[in-house]
């Protein structure tokens, strides 16, 4: 059974270790260069800011973490995959490193992880029952740690979004392992959720500090670890399915950037400004509109995992169709399909009568 008090004051620790902290690493951060510049580009936020918050998440969930001392077979392989992800994190907001030196070191987290057992072994999956990956378990394992901590680092584009979708991701996370009396996963998603809650305070627009690839790197992989301790683990159908709906925002963007660039012939790992979040901002939604709708979006598809996690498979089937048009949808309002038709929320303008979803 759970300890409820343990997880308010785990919560509590990390929240408030975040918060307390963000100041001086906003200080220490800016002493060693680690500071975004405005420009005509994809920057232009006012002033110089400090881009090594991420550093403040990981000592707030340091904090929790120490107080609740989750027990796991894994766990030392868990920690030293997190600090070498921070690392490689820290190293980037700080020198700049080329992007395939910070793939190595992502690289580097993910087979700490991988090598310790702790993989993706097998999925279940309906009219083929558990499938288990055997060989490919190793591979698919370190995809998956890369895929979500770039997902989150490609989201992390407006003040507090990163952290907030981090949050509403891990949130639903944790009522899973609740429902799922998964100790660990909830020890794990209290206090980085703790942490994030803590940073955002000084994270949110307008932002007095960045996460930067430090806390995007880091919570990523935070997340992708915490769904192989749980939601990778669990018996309901399409389990592989329901961490990807998890961060559905983040991958779906992801995805996205990846074809875009493709087509476009630039590399992938060049920025570009026609992320989801900046195709709001470009539509007219203000800065602070446009993270709170892609709050809204993620809190959505959060709901709908937890109710596809526990569902029969024709509720899952249901489930899986309002998540489609739920993607269409986010698609539609950002202008980012279609040459900016938007069919779905048309229908849904005529049927509930609404003159103007904006």
């Amino acid at each position: 059974m759970f300890d409820t008090a343990e997880l308010v004051i785990a919560f509590a620790i990390s929240a408030l270790a975040a918060f307390a902290i963000t100041p001086l690493i906003n200080k220490l951060a800016l002493k060693l260069g680690a500071a975004d510049i405005p420009d005509n580009n994809r920057k232009h936020h006012n002033g110089t800011k400090a881009s090594l918050g991420g550093l403040a998440i990981f000592v707030g969930a340091a904090a929790g973490f120490l107080y609740l001392q989750p027990e796991h077979p894994q766990m030392t392989a868990i920690i030293i995959g997190a600090l070498i992800m921070l690392a490689t994190g820290m190293l980037d907001d700080i020198f700049d490193l080329k992007p395939y030196t910070k793939l190595a070191g992502q690289i580097a987290a993910a087979v700490v992880v991988a090598s310790s057992g702790l993989v993706i072994d097998k999925l279940t999956m309906p009219f083929f029952g558990t499938v288990y990956l055997d060989g490919l378990a190793y591979i698919i394992t370190i995809i998956w740690i890369l895929a979500a901590s770039n997902a989150i680092n490609l989201i992390d584009g407006l003040d507090g979004l990163a952290a907030g979708v981090s949050a509403i991701g891990l949130s639903s996370i944790l009522v899973m392992a609740i429902i799922d009396y998964r100790i660990v996963v909830a020890y794990l998603c209290v206090i980085l959720i703790g942490s994030c809650l803590g940073f955002l305070y000084h994270n949110f627009y307008p932002a007095k500090i960045f996460m930067g690839d430090t806390g995007a790197l880091f919570l990523g992989y935070s997340i992708a670890v915490v769904a192989m301790l749980g939601l990778f683990k669990n018996v309901a159908l399409f389990s592989f399915i329901i961490p990807i709906i998890v961060i559905a925002i983040p991958v779906f963007d992801t995805i996205l950037a990846i074809i875009r660039r493709t087509v476009n012939k630039h590399g992938i790992a060049n920025a570009d400004k026609k992320h989801i979040h900046y195709q709001l901002m470009k539509m007219g939604y203000s800065h602070r509109a446009a993270v709170l709708i892609i709050y809204g979006f993620s809190a959505f598809f959060g709901g709908m995992a937890i109710v596809f996690n526990s569902g029969t498979m024709l509720t899952s089937g249901i489930i899986f169709g309002i998540i489609i048009v739920g993607m269409q949808v986010i698609a539609e309002l950002s202008g980012i399909v279609m040459q900016g038709q938007q069919p779905v929320l048309s229908w849904i303008k005529r049927v509930f009568g609404a003159e103007r979803v904006k």
